[in-house]
């Protein structure tokens, strides 16, 4: 279902006329210059974004400004958070319209996904119970347990989610190559355009 939904968001959206009228996603990924500068702006905002992010983490971890306030800390650079973060979701969106089935058939992608899901949720737990405590430690130097293992979990969330992005430029784990049953079957390489491929040499 959610495969077939990407093949036509792919082929059929903004598609001309003509049998070899570009759809939109094809004129996007085929803008070298355009797609280089919405490549960059991601890899920026997602700099941004999850180094601000850090900055709160090492705070609640005892290891950086711990004579300012978590508060504070939080607060002076929540809109650069909130700003990278819509721009990263925007950016991250084009990317992802422009070849929709290449990443939805790339382990890493999935593996990225999983781990931002991981991170949201930790982003909610620590909103909605961690931080209700807030006014009780907010100006020690080492804030309680919860609170460094909320920032632990947030550390490496981020680290795994931008190693993810980074390792899907790599063709190690391709579908139509030679892969182990296990990546095939997480990457639905079966139903790809290139078909599954055992490391044995059978297709499947």
């Amino acid at each position: 279902m959610l495969r077939e939904f990407l093949v036509w968001m792919a082929t059929h959206v903004g598609k001309g006329p003509g049998a070899d009228d570009p759809s939109w996603s094809d004129l996007l990924a085929g803008s070298l210059n355009f797609w280089s500068l919405l490549e960059g702006t991601h890899v920026l905002s997602l700099m941004l974004f999850a180094g601000t992010i850090f900055i709160v983490d090492l705070r609640l971890l005892g290891v950086i400004f711990k004579r300012t306030p978590v508060s504070v800390v939080s607060d002076r650079i929540l809109p650069l958070t909130i700003f990278g973060l819509v721009i990263m979701m925007l950016t991250g969106a084009a990317l992802f319209y422009a070849k929709p089935l290449l990443y939805y058939h790339n382990l890493w992608f999935r593996l990225k996904l999983i781990f931002l899901v991981l991170a949201a949720i930790n982003i909610m737990v620590f909103h909605f119970r961690v931080q209700r405590t807030m006014p009780a430690w907010d100006n020690q130097p080492k804030p309680p347990r919860a609170a460094r293992l909320s920032a632990i979990v947030s550390l490496a969330s981020w680290i795994l989610v931008i190693s993810c992005g980074r390792f899907i430029a790599y063709d190690w784990f391709n579908c139509g190559k030679p892969l182990p049953h296990w990546a095939n079957v997480a990457e639905e390489c079966q139903t790809s355009e290139t078909g599954a491929l055992e490391l044995d040499g059978t297709a499947k």
